[in-house]
């Protein structure tokens, strides 16, 4: 049996390893794939749906807009948050598939 060799770059490894441990967190995890099935939500609607504090939501939501998941479009003094990675999402489908 021939073994596979990568000829990829190390870095690309840390940064998909980087994008894996963001979304290694349940309540993370969670936010994405509800984002994903909603198109989008406010804060309140994802405080709503995972029954966490406001505070707790909002700290994981600033790691996921960090790392270019997600982002948000202010709407009057809300913000709707969204899932803006096509990778994340491609990869959220094959887990829950």
């Amino acid at each position: 049996m021939q073994s596979m060799t990568y000829s990829t770059h190390p870095k690309i490894f840390e940064e998909k390893a980087e994008l894996l441990k963001v979304l290694g967190h349940p309540v993370r995890l969670c936010i994405v794939k509800n984002l994903i099935e909603q198109k989008s939500a406010n804060v309140t609607q994802i405080q709503n749906c995972l029954k966490t504090p406001q505070s707790t939501i909002s700290q994981h939501l600033a790691k996921l807009r960090t790392a270019g998941i997600i982002e948000g479009r202010r709407e009057g003094t809300e913000v709707h948050y969204s899932v803006v990675d096509e990778k994340v999402k491609r990869l959220i489908e094959a887990l829950f598939s």
